[in-house]
């Protein structure tokens, strides 16, 4: 059990004690004990009843990151195994493991850590101290957990290279954590090829929650004329062909995701079906709207506008012209599919915005569905940061 503790304020850990993960700086009364930081510490009310346990770093404002909540957890080799051998299980009842994302931080259980598997390849991600000091252990157990299952891992490569480190007082990182492996990887997701770049790609290399929206956009391309803006690797775009769309077109202002894409065309002999060009959304979108260019399904999968409260303003006035844009694109009848990927953009304040677009637009929006991410990115009630992917199709109408 560990010596160290940390006391909260009167009052304080409200977020914590409705079910989030966190304990910030200035809900801390005392540490006390023998502590350091990324270490493990007991999470004490302010009478000294034991709230859980979790490992603290008083370089963050996030200061604490609850491991456990039951008083009496012991937060060792066999607590881990079990967390990964559930975080496997919950994975192969809900979703294609062929790929997938093996472990998703605090929505299970396992802050700050971000393990993707992308065929037989597992890419970590770690962005926190106390859990950067456990990772090790975790994949050699992740590992043992696959193999009983018949899967073999040949390769890790570590993407903690994301900027959130330097707050946690950690530099940022890449590269094997095993023998070295060609990082170019091809995986196979909704029946597509697609090349993966773990080491060169964004994030993890490839946007894995948007796995079952893809699929559900590709009956709505059938026959139809279809744009993919923000396509990234192709994605989007390869599975409305998939869904037998006539003509589609891909557009990123990333030269290398585009190449990426053509690559991924080709290797599913869709190059002829689709074409991709590197422009700057922003500027392509009022262009083909001058020109009079309509069609079937308009697809907007933007990266994150916002990665704080203090610049939602901005982000919403981005969201709402793309969207605006977009819709004027979408022929009467057409469809339209959007979406933010920003925790901090709230699913009422997208829907909000999304409305406002078509309003400026004049047209009229029937929505289909409404989709988060994919089950293997669990969203974990109490803890808001896991909700995070907000996906909407609707059917695009002129005035009636």
């Amino acid at each position: 059990m560990e010596q160290a503790a940390v006391r909260l304020k009167k009052g304080e850990g409200r977020s914590f004690k409705a079910g989030g993960p966190w304990i910030y700086d200035n809900e801390i009364d005392l540490l006390t004990g023998p502590w350091e930081n990324g270490g493990l510490v007991r999470i004490e009310d302010y009478n000294g009843y034991v709230l859980g346990h979790g490992f603290v770093n008083t370089n963050s404002a996030i200061t604490v990151r609850a491991l456990s909540r039951r008083a009496d957890a012991v937060i060792d080799e066999a607590f881990l195994d079990r967390r990964v051998r559930a975080a496997w299980q919950y994975r192969k009842d809900t979703v294609d493991t062929a790929c997938c994302r093996l472990i998703f931080g605090e929505a299970d259980f396992l802050p700050g850590l971000v393990v993707d598997k992308f065929s037989d390849v597992l890419v970590v991600e770690s962005l926190a101290l106390g859990i950067d000091r456990l990772k090790g252990t975790i994949l050699r157990l992740l590992t043992r957990a696959l193999a009983e299952d018949g899967i073999h891992i040949r390769g890790v490569y570590e993407r903690s290279d994301a900027k959130v480190r330097l707050k946690e007082g950690m530099e940022r990182v890449k590269g094997f954590l095993s023998e070295p492996f060609d990082p170019k990887v091809e995986i196979v997701e909704n029946g597509l090829q697609y090349v993966v770049d773990v080491a060169e790609g964004q994030k993890t290399g490839f946007f894995l929650d948007q796995k079952y929206n893809r699929l559900a956009i590709q009956p709505l391309a059938r026959g139809g004329r279809a744009l993919d803006c923000f396509t990234h690797t192709g994605a989007f775009a390869l599975n409305a062909a998939k869904g037998g769309a006539a003509e589609v077109l891909g557009v990123d202002a990333s030269e290398t995701g585009v190449l990426q894409a053509r690559e991924n065309a080709a290797l599913n002999g869709m190059d002829e079906q689709v074409g991709f060009a590197c422009r700057d959304v922003f500027d392509l979108l009022p262009e083909l709207e001058r020109r009079g260019e309509r069609f079937d399904l308009v697809i907007l999968d933007p990266p994150a506008f916002t990665k704080s409260r203090a610049s939602v303003k901005k982000a919403v006035r981005g969201y709402r012209e793309i969207n605006r844009r977009g819709i004027a694109l979408v022929r009467d009848g057409g469809y339209l599919a959007t979406c933010s990927c920003s925790h901090f953009m709230t699913p009422e304040l997208f829907a909000q915005t999304v409305g406002e677009a078509a309003r400026d637009a004049r047209r009229r929006l029937r929505q289909v569905e409404y989709r988060t991410q994919s089950p293997d990115h669990p969203i974990l009630w109490g803890a808001d940061e896991s909700y995070y992917l907000k996906f909407y199709i609707f059917q695009v109408c002129d005035d009636r």
